[in-house]
């Protein structure tokens, strides 16, 4: 049996702007604080929190971005989560859909859920209301 999570989380920034947050490297180290690795391609590598989180890409597109998700803490016999992120326009923003699927527990999940909101779009909308809202 395997456990999976979907979260919505609003940001302040139009689709487009969203989906380069996500995906160029330079802007994931600037709202993040660490270094990643994104591909843009299907097979293409990616790497996020220095490395701790990695995987390949399987697909983007203007509204989609999958990938797979192995973090450090689990042993390789562990195996990986799929991401699935969908992104729409949303009241002048953009409403993103995150599902992970393929947790192996109810724990991994659960820690996970708090995960992606303190650490991925709490520190992302905060980037995008400093920064991106003075452009």
């Amino acid at each position: 049996m395997t456990f999976e999570l979907t979260l919505d989380f609003l940001l302040s920034a139009p689709v487009h702007r969203v989906m380069q947050l996500l995906t160029d490297p330079i802007l994931i180290r600037k709202w993040s604080g660490e270094a990643a690795v994104l591909d843009q391609e299907e097979g293409g590598e990616f790497s996020m929190f220095d490395g701790w989180a990695t995987g390949t890409v399987l697909k983007v597109t203007e509204t989609e971005l999958v990938y797979t998700w192995h973090i450090a803490d689990w042993s390789k016999e562990i195996p990986t989560t799929t991401v699935h992120y969908l992104l729409k326009n949303s009241d002048g923003g953009t409403k993103v859909t995150v599902k992970q699927t393929g947790f192996v527990s109810e724990d991994e999940m659960k820690n996970h859920r708090n995960g992606w909101t303190d650490y991925f779009f709490d520190p992302l909308e905060d980037y995008i209301m400093i920064f991106e809202q003075k452009k």
